[in-house]
């Protein structure tokens, strides 16, 4: 098994990089918007089997909204709870917006976007640390991102509505090895058009 270390300090993760850490049951990950309008992919695995891992469909299924806050259980592929959002101070995150990657920038915004860097390539590039290959990849949150259905049934990528300083905390169910890139995107207005940093923070106890 490989191993992981588990930090237990905050960490300001730079625009367009990639993080990870495991996080043990019962702690908090909070994820802080330190300059607003910064999209944040997240991928969360079952720290001692990562073959259980995060599921949009049950997740999206058992809340009956695609939409995550508090009170939102991230749910895995066999449907137990992996994470729950306890605390909320941005009140919508994203769970179909999907991770930007080369193929879908060029076939979104043009050929000459290939060279760009994108949240898929983080994921890899991070995973790949823990084992985790492209196969592992699935469909990921977007912390802070706005991405308003239509009423055509089409999908919108918007102006963010976060702001410097607003937080969503997560308390993990189980031991969890989180993924997340801080989203490079240049293209849409996800990031306001100008990644920024974040800030991730591990907590000694979970929030009551």
């Amino acid at each position: 098994m490989t191993t992981r270390t588990i930090v237990s300090a905050s960490t300001v993760v730079p625009a367009r990089a990639a993080w990870s850490a495991v996080v043990p049951a019962g702690r908090t990950l909070t994820i802080t918007d330190l300059h607003g309008n910064q999209a944040v992919d997240f991928l969360v695995y079952d720290a001692h089997d990562t073959t259980v891992r995060y599921s949009a469909a049950d997740t999206i299924h058992a809340q009956g909204n695609i939409f995550l806050t508090t009170g939102s259980v991230l749910l895995s592929n066999e449907h137990t709870p992996l994470m729950t959002v306890v605390e909320d101070t941005c009140g919508l995150h994203d769970t179909v917006g999907g991770a930007c990657s080369k193929e879908s920038n060029t076939l979104r915004y043009g050929h000459h976007t290939w060279s760009q860097h994108a949240c898929v390539e983080n994921f890899l590039a991070e995973g790949s640390r823990h084992g985790l290959g492209k196969r592992d990849l699935v469909p990921n949150i977007n912390w802070y991102m706005n991405v308003p259905v239509e009423k055509d049934g089409t999908l919108g990528i918007v102006d963010g509505i976060s702001a410097p300083g607003l937080e969503v905390v997560l308390r993990a169910e189980t031991d969890v090895l989180v993924l997340v890139s801080n989203c490079p995107q240049i293209n849409n207005p996800c990031n306001g058009f100008e990644p920024t940093a974040v800030r991730m923070t591990i907590g000694t106890e979970a929030a009551a």
